[in-house]
């Protein structure tokens, strides 16, 4: 069977504390520095949930997350980008479904980590606006590979900041982007077979905890200078990449 679907016991206790409170702490990280949160809940939810319900329920849970942080900055939304990666978006989500499968979280953690580290401390681009091609194959590129390694939030963020865009634009953008995509990742497990109703009850606890986490963190967003962002930015992931990268190494052993 590809996906577990049985709940286990132990998310009636501990474990779905750990995640509620989790979804609102990642929620408010998401929100503060622009990105980050969606790949630290991935690492938390893998450790304390079945491999086989990881990337479904993560995706639906960042999905919550992200509509609420899209609702509460659509002001700031550049939909010259939303529209085109749209279009790559829609058209990977239907290759997908014919080829997913899930891929050992060992090498899931391996490869995000090595990732994140090129794209914070690698060569960047230029801040300018990408031709509309480009736009298009970003979302193909990114959301086929959600369905694979859950958390593409570092690939997309990476897109987004190479634009001519504030702090509030890349929230913003990077949030409806990212809706978008895991609204697709759903369709996509749906399809497939994943049982998604054992799930709800944690998962919406999980929402409402990641609403409050962003409404704090857009709060602190606006009281961070363009330096302060930036650094930020870099530190955290940084952090969690290197985290992510050596729980990678250490199963691949």
């Amino acid at each position: 069977m590809l996906f577990e679907y049985i709940l286990p016991a132990e998310f009636a206790g501990t474990h779905a504390i750990i995640l509620i409170l989790s979804a609102g702490f990642t929620s408010f990280v998401s929100a503060a520095m622009g990105i980050g949160g969606g790949l630290l809940l991935l690492i938390i939810m893998a450790n304390v949930m079945p491999l086989g319900a990881l990337i479904p329920v993560h995706g639906l849970v960042q999905l919550g997350s992200n509509v609420n942080r899209m609702v509460m900055t659509r002001q700031h939304i550049q939909m010259s980008i939303v529209g085109y990666f749209a279009i790559g978006a829609c058209i990977a989500a239907i290759i997908a479904s014919f080829v997913i499968v899930q891929l050992p979280l060992s090498l899931i953690e391996f490869a995000i980590g090595i990732f994140v580290l090129a794209m914070v401390w690698g060569v960047k681009p230029q801040k300018r606006d990408l031709p509309r091609p480009l736009r298009i194959l970003a979302g193909g590129i990114t959301t086929f590979l959600s369905m694979f390694i859950g958390a593409t939030g570092p690939l997309v963020a990476s897109i987004i900041h190479s634009q001519r865009a504030d702090k509030h634009q890349i929230v913003a953008t990077f949030s409806t982007c990212m809706t978008m995509q895991h609204g697709l990742k759903m369709l996509v497990f749906g399809v497939v077979g994943f049982t998604f109703l054992p799930w709800i009850p944690l998962v919406v606890a999980m929402i409402v905890s990641g609403t409050i986490g962003t409404w704090l963190g857009l709060k602190l967003l606006n009281r961070f200078s363009a330096s302060n962002f930036e650094w930020a930015f870099k530190g955290i992931m940084t952090v969690l990449a290197l985290k992510t990268l050596s729980s990678g190494v250490q199963s691949l052993l």
